[in-house]
C-alpha cells in the first residue's frame, strides 16, 4: 500500500502542477487576446488617418494644379461618389 499511496501522491502533485500551469496559460491567453483587440483597433484608427491624409493630399494637389491624369480621374471619381452620397442623404431627408 505504501507504493500505491506514493503513486497517488505523485499523481496528485502532478495534477496540481498542471492546474497551476493551465491557470497561468489561461491568464496569458486572455492578456494576448486583449492586446490583439487593442492592436486591431489601433490599426483601424491608423487606416482612417491614412485615408484622411490621402484625401488631403489629393485636395492639395488639385488646388495646386499638380495632378497627373490618373490622379485627376481618381479625384473626379471620388467627388462623384461623394455627390451621390449627398444626393442619397437629401432624398432620405425629403421623404
Amino acid at each position: 500500500m505504501n507504493e500505491l499511496e506514493e503513486n497517488i501522491k505523485n499523481i496528485q502533485s502532478k495534477l496540481q502542477l498542471l492546474i497551476k500551469k493551465t491557470t497561468v496559460l489561461q491568464k496569458e491567453n486572455d492578456s494576448l487576446r486583449s492586446q490583439s483587440l487593442q492592436h486591431l483597433e489601433n490599426e483601424k484608427g491608423f487606416k482612417l488617418k491614412i485615408d484622411a491624409l490621402q484625401q488631403k493630399v489629393s485636395i492639395l494637389q488639385a488646388s495646386a494644379g499638380k495632378m497627373t491624369e490618373n490622379d485627376q480621374k481618381e479625384f473626379e471619381k471620388t467627388i462623384s461618389q461623394h455627390l451621390k452620397e449627398i444626393d442619397k442623404c437629401i432624398n432620405m431627408l425629403s421623404e
